[in-house]
């Protein structure tokens, strides 16, 4: 029963939200070369583009014949 009371208070200290800060003696990347101002930590953790592109799902849109290939040739 003990062992609960403190599993629950350890688990309620993982739930703390602070706004991130760099540790004490560290500074955040410096600024991109034509930005005018550094990232901030919210900045820096989202993914960019290349990072995460966007998927295309639509693969056909429209059924169509296939064309007749001269170069597809059966395994022999």
């Amino acid at each position: 029963m003990i062992w609960t009371g403190i599993a629950a208070l350890g688990l309620s200290a993982c739930g703390n939200r602070q706004a991130l800060q760099p540790l004490a003696g560290h500074t955040l990347p410096p600024a991109p070369r034509g930005a005018q101002a550094p990232k901030t930590a919210a900045q820096l953790l989202e993914p960019d583009t290349q990072a995460r592109p966007e998927r295309n799902a639509e693969l056909l849109r429209r059924s169509e014949e296939r064309q007749e290939d001269e170069f597809e040739l059966s395994p022999e």
